[in-house]
């Protein structure tokens, strides 16, 4: 019989409630051993330094260094610990990604939410990750979904639309909206993949069947059952070129 793999556990959060309640949660779980815990981010720094641990239940709005912040610096290390970010927010969702966390999780948090995470880092460490470059672009998404964070695979997005300061992302007949701009995400997708036609939306290129002509010099892409999408005059020679023999 194969022992679960005992994960060592820095909390992080500036709320001492939070942390305790984060210190119950973890200890109630299997195979999680709890190494310290920090209220800020220059002291998550010290510790992780210090005792080396397997996971990061991290905060991410923190005076002085963010959660984001601390990822960011622990990724340059050369076997950095697993982060899991524990917040109130969803809005740092995207902003996650360029950390490349393992999991996102909504503040409260609930013992079957936390054990899932937990699985998510065990499969995390046991991968083979050496030689592999990360990626520049987005991947995969976190959206809210009945108070937790759902991922969505970038590649099962056909098409994403701008909602004032939000996006929406469409998969299917269902669609999520995430806390970001039209312009800060489409440099952050794979310009292989996905591709602007209009001010205010970007669609996957292999979700294109077809043009339609409107006669009036207007232009659409027809995503299938996705549906016609106009096409904005300055993203129209970019379109037709993809579509050329």
């Amino acid at each position: 019989m194969l022992t679960m793999q005992t994960l060592r556990t820095l909390i992080v959060d500036d709320e001492p409630l939070a942390i305790e309640r984060l210190q119950i949660l973890a200890g109630q779980q299997e195979g999680v051993s709890l190494v310290g815990t920090a209220s800020d981010g220059a002291s998550a720094l010290r510790m992780v330094d210090a005792l080396a641990p397997d996971l990061l239940l991290c905060d991410i709005a923190m005076p002085g260094l963010s959660g984001i912040d601390v990822a960011a610096a622990i990724e340059r290390l050369d076997n950095p610990p697993a982060v899991v970010f524990v917040t109130a927010f969803d809005q740092y969702a995207v902003a996650a990604f360029d950390v490349a966390a393992v999991d996102y999780l909504l503040k409260p948090v609930s013992p079957d939410r936390l054990s899932r995470a937990l699985a998510r880092v065990r499969e995390w460490r046991a991968a083979d990750r050496s030689g592999t470059e990360k990626s520049k672009w987005i991947g995969e998404f976190w959206v809210q979904n009945r108070g937790e964070m759902l991922r969505i695979d970038a590649g099962q997005v056909d098409l994403i639309e701008a909602e004032r300061d939000y996006m929406r992302l469409h998969v299917g007949a269902r669609s999520w909206l995430i806390h970001q701009t039209i312009k800060s995400l489409e440099a952050r997708m794979d310009p292989d993949q996905f591709m602007r036609i209009h001010r205010s939306k970007m669609v996957r290129r292999d979700g294109i069947v077809g043009l339609k002509h409107h006669g009036d010099g207007a232009w659409s892409v027809d995503l299938g059952e996705g549906g016609i999408h106009r096409i904005g005059r300055t993203y129209l020679h970019d379109v037709k070129a993809i579509m050329q023999p």
